[in-house]
């Protein structure tokens, strides 16, 4: 019987509590239904200095790096922090770097799905960012994506999260990455989105 896919969640903020960490592990346990292993890098617990190729390579960056390695899908989660990514997700994915020699580089062949939180309304841009960096990095941006805008009216103070729609919609995110997993495993490719809605953004 062939192994479930993994799909590793990487992703959260400085902040406690996060919005981004509780909307990523909603959509890993989208994953987990849909029958994947899965596992979740919460970048505050890694703790990663700086990207600097010129630095001493730290053990939470190897970690980080081959976690990545082993993974056949990722879900990556980031707040929109004036427009973009946060500083904390975007030195990760810097660290993914370590993957450039292997064979095939960085995150060839893996899907990414993309979620993003955000206090006002702009969370699209950082799911912009996301993308271009999935595409530097050979990987395969699946089409459905979220961003969960004026997060204060679906997380409640302490991060948890109470729209049950929005719930609905990140666990489906969860699925979707690990059906592109599975076709990519299958296949080598993934096409079934040209048959299905290229995204989606919650109101």
């Amino acid at each position: 019987m062939a192994r479930p896919p993994l799909v590793v969640g990487m992703g959260g903020s400085l902040r406690t509590p996060s919005t981004s960490l509780t909307a990523l592990c909603v959509a890993v346990q989208g994953a987990a239904d849909a029958g994947a292993d899965t596992q979740v890098i919460d970048l505050r617990r890694l703790d990663l200095p700086f990207y600097t190729p010129e630095r001493e390579v730290p053990p939470s960056a190897r970690r980080l790096a081959g976690t990545a390695r082993a993974a056949d899908a990722l879900l990556w989660s980031s707040p929109t922090y004036h427009g973009s990514v946060s500083g904390a997700f975007k030195n990760a994915v810097d660290w993914l770097s370590l993957l450039a020699d292997h064979e095939p580089p960085y995150l060839s062949g893996k899907p990414v799905g993309m979620l993003t939180t955000a206090g006002g309304v702009q969370g699209l841009q950082a799911i912009n960012a996301m993308e271009f960096i999935v595409r530097s990095l050979r990987g395969w941006a699946v089409p459905l994506v979220f961003a969960v805008p004026r997060s204060s009216r679906v997380f409640a103070a302490d991060g948890r999260l109470t729209d049950q729609a929005v719930a609905d919609q990140l666990r489906g995110l969860g699925a979707e990455v690990t059906r592109a997993a599975l076709q990519f495993r299958a296949e080598g490719t993934c096409d079934y989105a040209q048959e299905r809605p290229s995204g989606a953004v919650l109101d």
